[in-house]
Order: structure tokens, then C-alpha cells, then sequence
């Protein structure tokens, strides 16, 4: 799914959702920017929204510095060596997975409840929300208006895809009431306590416990959830991924993706064997990079079902490691 893109750059969630008080959002003339009228005339004519609104919404926006400085820089050569040992040293640690089982326990009876409705794994539930906003308690103070009019009238890498969710937060907002000018959450300006995007939040936001469906709610939130894995295939019994039998520095044996998959036969035959039952016919060969060694992993279409809600292995794997613990 195109949009979940767009979370791949936000993928250590929980180290990017506090403002940096240091680089706080100054005023700024959107309105002078012939963008922006290009904006507002669409919002009018396609949205029916009333121009005097559009118009003292971005009039109010503001410039958020910080925000625009984590997609304006170049990615450097070999930054990626060490990723997982740093996402694994803030995500996937013994304190988040003894605060899985605490959250497993606490709301046993939802997670039960959407396990039935759309016949997915609960644990993997826990380890969306574990991942996304530390089990609901850090969902973000970035002004989620401030953060995408930046990124959306400002040149960097994603600018287009930014764009459209300024177009989903104005709708969103008229949809559920919402101040536009209030909403709060990470500086890619996903919101709730499971991350949605504007977009996201739109078509996947779900009221799982009747009394509204909010992104801030955390029954609603596990629905969300569920019903994400649901839409995207999840096949509940089936292999999600199995560490196996390397154990040497870097791996160039064959090509590793979590995109596409390669015959497991070819993957016995380069001699990489599972360490447990793997009976797919086809595995998403799957390299994770630390400081001095790759892990390497054979992962099934389940993993794939978690990379689409962010397109990065890393991130599959800490969902799948925090649901190993809680089961």
C-alpha cells in the first residue's frame, strides 16, 4: 500500500514524537505562496470547503523547523549499518516486552474480541501498538497542522504524498469535528496510538468499542489494527518468520528483500537452513543489520502483512519479537 510509505522514514517511533523545544514552529506567510492558493482553490472547488476557513487555516499555520530538517538532508553512505541494534536498543528491549505483557493482560477481552471478529494473531496486535506508541503512551505534541502545510509547501523528498495528507487532515478534521488547529502527534504528522497518517486514519479508524471511532482511543486503536491485518491478508497459523543458521559477519550469499520472495528451496541449497519449521514454498529472505553482523531470517506472507503498515524489515521484526514474548 503506496501511503504506508510514507511512515518508513519514522520508523524508531518512539524517539521522534516529542517537538524539539530548541527548533519550536515561527510564524510564517503561507499565504504568500502561489501553492497554496493553488491549495485552498482546490479544497473549495473539489471539497466544497469554505474559502474564508481554508484561507485563516494556513494563515495560522505555522513553520515547523525541526520537522522540515529531518526530510531535507541527504541520506549518507552506510548509515544503515547498525540499525537494528539501535531500533532494538530503544524498541525491542526487555522493559517493552515486560509492558506487553501488562498491556496483553489489561485488555485481554478486546484483544480476544478482535482476534474472533477478524481472525488475526492478538499478539501481534500488542506488538503493532508496542511499536507504534509504546502501548498508547507517547503518541506525539508535534502540531500535526504545523508539520504537513512545512512539508507539504516546502521541497523535500516527499513533498507530493505530504501535499495529499495536509488535503486528508482538512478532511478528517470536518469529518469528526475535530479543531484542526489542536491535533497533535509525530512530526510526519501521524496521529493516535497507532500512527495513523491523516489517509490512514480515514480509511482504517474504527469504532471497535460503539462509542465513536477515535485514533486516540485504545479499543478503537486495536480494531484499527485488526482490521488492517485482516484487509492485507494476514492468515492466521501461518508462519510470520524463523531465525536461521547464520552465523557469520556480512551475508551476500543471495539477495534479501522483504519485498520480494525467492524459492526456500534456493535458500536451503545456499545453505541457510530455519531454525524451526518452515514449510512455505516461497520466503522473504530477510537481512538485519547490526554493527559487525547481519541476522538473517526466512519470513513468510504474514510479515509481509506487517511491513505494509510500514515498509521496513526492521520494523516487521519488532512487532514479530514483542508477539513472541506476549504469547
Amino acid at each position: 500500500m503506496k501511503l504506508f510509505k510514507l511512515l518508513l522514514l519514522t520508523m524508531i517511533i518512539t524517539m521522534s514524537l516529542h517537538a524539539n523545544d530548541d527548533r519550536p514552529p515561527v510564524n510564517y506567510d503561507f499565504l504568500a505562496k502561489k501553492e497554496v492558493h493553488t491549495f485552498i482553490n482546490m479544497m473549495v472547488n473539489k471539497y466544497h470547503f469554505k474559502r474564508s476557513y481554508i484561507t485563516s487555516v494556513m494563515q495560522s499555520a505555522k513553520l515547523d523547523r525541526d520537522t522540515l530538517a529531518r526530510y531535507t538532508g541527504r541520506f549518507k553512505k552506510n548509515t544503515t549499518i547498525g540499525t537494528w541494534e539501535r531500533f532494538k536498543l530503544h524498541v525491542v528491549n526487555p522493559e517493552t516486552f515486560e509492558e506487553a505483557k501488562v498491556f496483553k493482560k489489561q485488555h485481554y477481552k478486546t484483544l480476544k474480541r478482535a482476534e474472533r471478529v477478524y481472525k488475526v494473531d492478538m499478539n501481534y496486535i500488542v506488538g503493532f501498538l508496542g511499536v507504534e506508541s509504546h502501548f498508547g503512551n507517547y503518541t506525539g505534541d508535534y502540531n500535526i497542522l504545523d508539520a504537513l502545510a512545512t512539508l507539504a509547501f516546502h521541497p523535500n523528498r516527499m513533498q507530493r504524498l505530504f501535499k495529499s495528507e495536509l488535503k486528508h487532515l482538512f478532511l478528517f478534521s470536518r469529518e469528526k469535528g475535530y479543531n484542526i488547529n489542536k491535533l497533535e502527534g509525530s512530526f510526519a504528522g501521524a496521529m493516535g496510538c497507532v500512527q495513523q497518517l491523516p489517509s490512514i486514519a480515514r480509511k482504517f479508524n474504527h469504532d471497535f468499542d460503539g462509542d465513536g471511532a477515535s485514533v486516540w482511543d485504545i479499543e478503537d486503536c486495536i480494531g484499527s489494527i485488526a482490521k488492517f491485518m485482516h484487509k492485507n491478508g494476514w492468515r492466521n497459523g501461518h508462519v510470520v518468520a524463523v531465525a536461521t543458521n547464520f552465523n557469520g559477519k556480512r551475508f551476500r550469499r543471495l539477495k534479501t528483500s522483504h519485498r520480494r520472495t525467492i524459492p526456500t528451496k534456493n535458500i536451503l541449497r545456499a545453505g541457510i537452513k530455519p531454525l524451526a519449521p518452515f514449510k512455505e514454498p516461497r520466503a522473504y529472505l530477510i537481512k538485519l543489520r547490526n554493527k559487525t553482523h547481519d541476522d538473517v531470517w526466512m519470513a513468510g506472507r504474514n510479515f509481509k502483512v506487517l511491513t505494509r503498515y510500514n515498509n521496513a524489515a526492521t520494523y516487521g521484526m519488532a512487532i514479530h519479537l514483542i508477539a513472541q514474548q506476549v504469547k
